[in-house]
């Protein structure tokens, strides 16, 4: 079995890598005959290849990366202020399995990207030039250990036994020696602004973005919900929430086929996706002729969905079937919110097929 590339993106050495490493190359697709021919090990390291292929589906521009994309570019583009001048964050908040984390990830790439092509690998000084930092946070998260996280990122050797102010200093010198511009901080829901850890992480975190000049762009979970951007203030205390002023909200929506362009949304998604597919028996239109049951099964949620692709997969590579069908998906278990949904959603579109069948009766 081949060994998946292990790396994390809250490490510099890993976020090069997940920037700088070559497109995966895709197996050919075989017959039956010719999978046939192939020999046991042959065989099996062939299907080993499609595996890691149909795990690591390449990157589908949906309308909603393609907008907040835009939307990202444009606050960072426009983020040119002198270091004595805040500059304005962005906040990609949104429900779980909409793709919000992914979205940030290839923003910081394609930054990255650019900026090590325009300005090269070392900076004018003589230091490594890193153009975007990346942290995730911890439901255990303090002010401490946020310092930490992002001096663990630049490698910085004192971590280890420094307070928090001492980190955060480290922080700032990283940031400027390696002519950082932006910070993409996930997870912040785990922030937990009823406590007072809580409380000071949001408030280190304005603190970072007055003193850091990069561009933040945080990730995080019904924040809005949560009271977040009202600084955890209530009443006619939440007009002095700094947070609401400085970071703007970017949404992601699931798909939906409540409507021609929704549904016009998620038959580019199929279309887009099948052409990935390495399967033998696979034939184009399969994946749009399930395009209702996909939807049922998923909700509209783009990470239930290529979960489902890929067990499914799997699971038709390793039956024989090598093609996804209806059958062959409908033994494949989801998580449980979408399997939830599912039942739900079924039961609503029975409903509104049996009244359609009254009116047109009447």
């Amino acid at each position: 079995m081949r060994q998946p590339n292990l790396f994390s993106l809250s490490r510099k050495e890993g976020w090069r890598r997940f920037v700088d490493e070559a497109p995966r190359l895709r197996p050919e697709t075989l017959t039956l005959r010719q999978l046939s021919a192939l020999g046991q090990e042959a065989a099996e390291d062939y299907n080993d290849a499609r595996h890691d292929w149909h795990a690591n589906f390449g990157i589908v521009a949906t309308p909603q990366l393609s907008a907040v994309h835009d939307e990202l570019d444009q606050i960072v583009a426009s983020n040119r202020q002198d270091g004595d001048r805040i500059r304005s964050a962005a906040v990609i908040d949104a429900l779980p399995g909409l793709g919000k984390t992914t979205i940030a990830n290839l923003f910081g790439r394609t930054f990255d990207r650019g900026q090590m092509r325009r300005l090269g690998q070392v900076t004018t000084a003589g230091h490594e030039r890193i153009p975007v930092f990346r942290v995730g946070l911890t439901s255990n998260t303090t002010l401490r250990t946020l310092n930490r996280m992002i001096c663990e990122f630049y490698g910085h050797p004192a971590t280890d036994r420094a307070n928090a102010a001492t980190l955060a200093s480290h922080a700032l010198d990283c940031v400027l020696s390696c002519e950082t511009q932006l910070g993409i901080i996930d997870d912040v829901h785990f922030i937990d602004l009823d406590r007072r850890d809580g409380l000071a992480v949001s408030n280190h975190l304005k603190w970072l973005a007055n003193e850091l000049p990069v561009t933040f762009v945080y990730v995080g979970v019904g924040l809005a919900e949560r009271r977040f951007f009202a600084d955890g203030l209530s009443g006619k205390n939440v007009v002095l929430a700094q947070t609401a002023r400085r970071w703007t909200r970017l949404g992601v929506a699931p798909f939906s086929l409540t409507d021609e362009t929704g549904r016009r949304h998620w038959r580019s998604l199929l279309k887009a996706t099948e052409r990935q597919l390495v399967l033998a028996e696979h034939r184009p239109g399969q994946l749009t002729r399930l395009e209702g049951y996909l939807f049922e099964r998923t909700s509209g949620h783009i990470g239930s969905y290529f979960t489902l692709l890929m067990r499914g997969c799997y699971r038709a590579i390793r039956t024989g079937g090598e093609a996804l069908t209806r059958d062959l998906l409908d033994e494949v278990r989801l998580d449980e919110a979408s399997e939830q949904a599912r039942k739900q959603l079924a039961a609503s579109l029975a409903h509104r097929r049996q009244n359609a069948g009254t009116e047109a009766a009447s």
